[in-house]
């Protein structure tokens, strides 16, 4: 098989924020218990951001996410998530637009734009791809969820970063392309999604997004997070997302993990087959 004849993805960081552990892990080794123990050390800690450009064989581009804001300072003031997530370790080629611009691609070359959920740090740059014919996929209880409220924001939702885009939904897990399926895999939103790829090569890769926000919360065992709609959802998400994982072989890559980024090959010109 040639690598025309393959699905190329391509895990694309776009700069890092940084923000309390709390917030991403909920971690027994930061509690007290009767026993007493140390002073409890509070941890600022990195969370890069990534999104992921799929090249199918037959020939249609998907983007799974869309990545953090140039203008977060302004963007994220109103409820004060510039204070507590600020961006501020990204370079310039790293802004999406910068990356989209390295893929030689415009936003409505793009067949699917697949938001894994609709948080300032995944879904702010979606406006990019108003007007164009590009199919913006997310789950159907997000959709709801995030239209659902007057005003600003509801929590880490920001309704501008995607209020009047047509948003498709789906309702259940659902192949898009050959090979590339989105797994319903709710808990940390009302609607989370998570991605599978079935790549020639490199075997099955799982982008979880949100769902797994580093290492540590897969364990086993799994380890909730601070940020959690749902947390019976998102227990079974994990289990849902392990048991695909163990019978596929797949890779595991978890949405803000600084460790873990630092070992997968990415960047344009760096791809998976």
């Amino acid at each position: 098989m040639s690598d025309a004849d393959k699905i190329k993805v391509t895990i694309l960081p776009t700069g890092a924020m940084h923000a309390d552990l709390t917030w991403l892990l909920i971690a027994p080794s930061k509690m007290l218990s009767r026993s007493g123990g140390t002073e409890v050390k509070r941890d600022w800690v990195e969370l890069p951001t990534h999104v992921v450009y799929i090249e199918h064989p037959n020939g249609q581009k998907m983007l799974w996410d869309a990545g953090v804001p140039r203008d977060w300072e302004q963007r994220w003031a109103p409820p004060g998530f510039n204070d507590f997530f600020p961006i501020d370790t990204v370079t310039e080629d790293q802004w999406l637009d910068s990356r989209l611009k390295q893929l030689e691609i415009e936003p409505g070359d793009l067949d699917y734009l697949v938001l894994s959920h609709l948080h300032l740090d995944h879904a702010a740059n979606a406006q990019l791809w108003a007007g164009t014919d590009t199919k913006i996929i997310v789950d159907e209880k997000e959709k709801k969820g995030a239209l659902s409220f007057d005003g600003y924001n509801l929590g880490a939702h920001i309704k501008g970063d995607y209020d009047g885009l047509p948003l498709d939904t789906i309702g259940a897990d659902t192949e898009i392309m050959p090979g590339v399926t989105i797994l319903q895999t709710p808990g940390h939103t009302w609607g989370t999604l998570a991605l599978k790829v079935d790549l020639a090569d490199e075997g099955t890769m799982i982008f979880a997004s949100d769902s797994l926000y580093r290492s540590e919360s897969y364990g086993p065992p799994a380890v909730a997070a601070g940020i959690v709609y749902d947390t019976v959802a998102w227990f079974a998400s994990v289990d849902k997302i392990r048991t695909i994982a163990e019978a596929t072989n797949a890779t595991v890559v978890f949405g803000h993990d600084p460790e873990q980024i630092k070992t997968l090959k990415t960047g344009v010109g760096n791809s998976y087959t």
